[in-house]
């Protein structure tokens, strides 16, 4: 099942993980060994959830790396797709049912 308009990771992030268990983005950043500003960037969703921050909340205990890059792909694909890349054509013409 494909979702049309994913939420973004940071958003979950932010609303179901730090606000929910009460934290600062500062003891967030702290917790994680990162800097407020990456993971700020993150929350308000001006950035992706990359591979080591995937880690980093797997080993914090936070989901696994698995579910925040699955997330995040879902939403770059839903944000790409929403925009047709011109020129493209088929390798094959399409089969029409007989």
């Amino acid at each position: 099942m494909t979702l049309k308009n994913p939420t973004h990771p940071g958003e979950v992030l932010r609303e179901d993980v730090i606000l929910a268990l009460g934290l600062t983005v500062t003891e967030a950043a702290e917790r994680l060994g990162m800097s407020r500003t990456a993971l700020s960037r993150v929350l308000n969703c001006r950035a992706a959830v990359s591979i080591d921050l995937a880690l980093r909340l797997e080993q914090a205990g936070v989901s696994t790396a698995d579910t925040w890059l699955t997330l995040q792909l879902n939403y770059d694909l839903a944000q790409t797709r929403s925009h047709p890349k011109p020129g493209v054509r088929a390798f094959c013409p399409a089969t029409v049912p007989a």
